[in-house]
């Protein structure tokens, strides 16, 4: 599936719900159903800097060329959103991260609902995982 196609996904299911509050409670669901990350990789090297609460990416690259993420967070509403990246961007080409436009944060109004130090970690995670895909691009 591409990216766009999931980002419409995501937007088709945050627009069932009108509160906020209905929306973050959603965000925490979707981090619970999360797979927890293996304890060998919650390591400094993937720590993320720039986040409030502790969040670690692992990023490895695949046989067939995409980037397969993996992550935790120990804030409920952050493992949310590191979970909506991942959804996006997990089995894609380096090329295509590089190249998405990811709207969809801004579409479900994920951006203008949150604290700025939650909103410098979704930057901070945004980066990481691009940074990930230059280094894999870089290697192929």
């Amino acid at each position: 599936m591409s990216i766009e196609q999931i980002q419409q996904e995501i937007i088709e299911e945050f627009s069932d719900y009108d509160d906020w509050m209905d929306k973050y409670q959603l965000l925490i669901d979707l981090g619970s159903e999360q797979e927890p990350l293996p304890e060998q990789y919650k390591t400094n090297a993937n720590l993320i800097d720039g986040c409030q609460s502790r969040v670690w990416l692992q990023a490895d690259l695949t046989p067939a060329g995409t980037i397969h993420f993996q992550a935790e967070s120990d804030a409920l509403i952050v493992k949310g959103i590191v979970t909506l990246l991942i959804r996006v961007l997990d089995n894609q080409t380096p090329d295509d991260i590089l190249s998405a436009d990811l709207h969809f944060i801004d579409d479900i109004g994920l951006r203008e609902h949150l604290s700025p130090t939650r909103s410098n970690g979704l930057l901070a995670m945004l980066k990481q995982m691009k940074l990930y895909a230059l280094a894999f691009k870089a290697k192929g």
